[in-house]
């Protein structure tokens, strides 16, 4: 019969002895316990739901762990260039549309200017210096290729311009929800507007040197047809010769400084007279 009644027995030891838990214990527990949900609810809400308004409200932390950013293409500048609109958690888009992405005046400040990480297209008109050939063309494929569309950026530094340089994701149509896509970058390679971009500071992701100079090395097949920047023919000027040849351009000359005599030199003149 003993083991009948262990069910009743425990329920009642359960009872007494939460009886005699002091009030202050409860009261304490019970707010460490609302704490520890508030913060928990606060980095999820700061992690995937804050939107970020521009380039000034990254953290150094967002650089150090390399976050993924989802956001909307609201405007191309250059060819390797665009500006972001932060689109974190959902509600933008149908079925679930209740936010929305501002234009116009409305964008003031509210954007991140993202560089492409690893590839170099040509050179707008800047600085009092002439286009590079096919600037405008470059401009006009990347300006159909992404704006208006969902892209994901995985930021990486701010260049000397304070833009984001990012490795960019284009998604798959079939894949709303994640970010499964293919390289914006890799991309523009293999259709022939943009070279590896190879100076100090490149970034390449995941994919690395290697397979953004493969893709290139595969891409020769537009120079060979004569396809993108290399229309006018296989002996176009790079952007980085481009860069590069304006670099030195504007240089400063060389300034030549006078040489003081030395002492000895002005008593052997001396000992002459």
């Amino acid at each position: 019969m003993a083991p009948s009644k262990l069910p009743q027995e425990l329920e009642e030891y359960i009872a007494k002895n939460a009886s005699t838990v002091p009030p202050h214990l409860l009261a304490a527990s019970t707010f460490a316990a609302g704490a520890i949900t508030a913060i928990g609810i606060s980095r999820i809400h700061l992690r995937y739901f804050k939107r970020i308004k521009n380039s000034d409200w990254l953290t150094p932390e967002s650089f150090d762990r390399k976050r993924w950013i989802k956001g909307r293409v609201v405007s191309v500048g250059d060819a390797d260039n665009f500006r972001l609109y932060h689109t974190p958690g959902f509600g933008w888009s149908w079925p679930l549309k209740f936010r929305r992405v501002p234009s116009g005046k409305e964008l003031r400040n509210q954007t991140l200017h993202i560089r492409i990480a690893g590839v170099d297209a040509p050179e707008a008109a800047h600085f009092g210096r002439e286009a590079q050939p096919y600037a405008a063309e470059s401009l006009a494929w990347l300006t159909n290729r992404i704006l208006g569309q969902t892209v994901y950026c995985q930021v990486i530094n701010r260049d000397q311009y304070s833009r984001i340089v990012s490795n960019v994701i284009v998604k798959k149509p079939f894949l709303p929800g994640s970010i499964f896509g293919s390289s914006l970058a890799l991309e523009m390679l293999r259709t022939g507007w943009a070279t590896t971009y190879e100076q100090a500071g490149a970034e390449y992701g995941k994919w690395g040197k290697e397979e953004f100079l493969k893709t290139e090395t595969g891409a020769n097949l537009c120079r060979a047809l004569r396809l993108g920047i290399w229309k006018g023919g296989l002996t176009g000027e790079t952007p980085a010769e481009y860069k590069r040849r304006h670099a030195q351009a504007d240089a400063p000359p060389p300034t030549k400084t006078k040489s003081t005599p030395s002492p000895q030199s002005l008593l052997s003149r001396l000992k002459f007279w």
